[in-house]
């Protein structure tokens, strides 16, 4: 057919994988030794671990420590073929999907597109504040905290000073709890060694929640500690209030408050990122595919989804599983099975979720964390909860060489103090004019 894609056709069923996520990947890894051709399309040719972008925004860790290729991850999978592409669209009736590359011809789909950032509709905030979805949102925000910080040696004027020297962290989740604890860190640790002029009295960090507690969806207990540690560390945490305005230099809250900051980051929410093509009626809330027990959007004999654009009904989860990377694992895995059993005329299983608990680090030595083992349920704190969350991210990793230089990192960083990533490469979300200096160009 004109415009396929160059892909080899091995005469066996063809399950083309859009996105490599947590779930896509997994899933790509369980057909390993299925009867079929796996053809999984991405727009970067890396799987990112997610959970750890923070460490790079705030230079704890090397961007190359969390991700790993999939040509690397897969290169032993014999029926296993990668296209670097972006996906524009999908034409279920001639099973077609088309890319930035082509056209690419499926007898099975999957849709493992995950999640982006949800602004919610308000396109000044999306023009001015900085999220943490991708190795890209974590480098760039890297780099605008260490710009305002080397622009901010060249003030007099207190206001503009402390406009660059203080944080408004939206979102109260897992993200946003663990980047506040982060730049606490730096705050205490680090900063006021490279900068020693400047007076981290002044830095302020303020982290926004429009409900009544922080990590909602993990216990009280967790919930109650990680509001505790926040506020040891000086972080100043607004409960119920939500930042109703931001024009780049000043955060308007719900209650009045007005906050000056130069940086704004989003981790208030996400909605699903879904392909053009598919009948509208099977996306629900969220921009989430409806699916059934088995994966499979609604209306749809042959195309799935997975991860945090699928949306499965249950008793358990009337709203869907939450939008983290256990779910998508799961369903990656089962959907695998389910397909080699779909290929050797057996009947496919129901997807059952076995919820593990969730964890958040709060900063050096703090962490919380709800572990759930044989049918009950541990809450944890403080230093053993930092230990798991420390040892559970390091075992999730992909690959012996991201696990062994993100150990040494930590370990080098525990027993240091330092943080040695600090370099401006790229990007800042809103580097300083020269009317915002004191008077035109310093003299030095």
């Amino acid at each position: 057919m004109e415009g396929l894609t160059k892909i080899d056709d091995l005469g066996k069923p063809r399950v083309v994988i859009v996105g490599g996520g947590f779930g896509g990947l997994e899933l790509a890894k369980a057909l390993a030794h299925a009867p079929v051709q796996v053809v999984l399309i991405d727009k970067q040719n890396y799987h990112t671990f997610q959970p750890l972008l923070y460490q790079v925004a705030s230079a704890g860790l090397d961007e190359g420590d969390i991700v790993s290729p999939f040509r690397k991850i897969l290169s032993e999978q014999d029926n296993f073929y990668f296209r670097l592409a972006e996906v524009q669209s999908v034409d279920p009736a001639a099973q077609i999907v088309e890319t930035s590359i082509g056209c690419v011809r499926y007898d099975y789909l999957v849709l493992a597109t995950g999640a982006t950032t949800n602004y919610f509709g308000d396109e000044l905030m999306a023009k001015n504040a900085v999220a943490i979805k991708s190795v890209e949102d974590a480098i760039e925000l890297r780099n605008t905290v260490l710009s305002n910080f080397e622009q901010a040696l060249q003030l007099g004027d207190m206001e503009q000073l402390n406009s660059l020297l203080d944080f408004v962290i939206v979102g109260g989740g897992p993200t946003g709890v663990e980047i506040a604890g982060a730049l606490s860190e730096l705050r205490t640790h680090v900063f006021p060694k490279d900068y020693r002029e400047i007076d981290f009295k002044e830095m302020d960090i303020h982290l926004v929640q429009s409900g009544p507690v922080l990590l909602k969806g993990m216990s009280a207990n967790a919930s109650a500690r990680a509001l505790e540690s926040l506020e040891k560390f000086g972080v100043q945490v607004w409960l119920d209030a939500r930042v109703k305005s931001y024009d780049g230099y000043t955060a308007t809250l719900s209650t009045g408050q007005k906050l000056v900051a130069r940086t704004l980051i989003w981790a208030a929410g996400v909605t699903g990122a879904p392909v053009q093509g598919l009948d509208a009626s099977c996306l629900l809330a969220g921009n989430r595919y409806a699916v059934d027990h088995y994966n499979r959007v609604q209306g749809y004999e042959n195309v799935f989804a997975i991860g945090d654009i699928a949306l499965m009904k249950t008793d358990d989860y009337p709203d869907g599983h939450p939008m983290v990377a256990q779910p998508a694992l799961q369903q990656g895995r089962r959907l695998g099975e389910n397909l080699h059993r779909v290929l050797t005329h057996r009947l496919m299983e129901p997807f059952h979720y076995d919820d593990k608990g969730a964890m958040a680090t709060i900063g050096r030595n703090h962490a919380v964390a709800d572990i759930k083992l044989f049918g009950k349920e541990y809450h944890l704190d403080g230093f053993i909860a930092w230990l798991a969350w420390s040892v559970v991210h390091v075992v999730s990793l992909i690959g012996f060489r991201n696990r062994l230089m993100v150990l040494l990192q930590w370990t080098w960083s525990y027993f240091s103090y330092d943080k040695g990533l600090r370099y401006i490469i790229g990007k800042t979300k809103a580097p300083l004019v020269e009317a915002d200096m004191e008077e035109g160009k310093a003299i030095v």
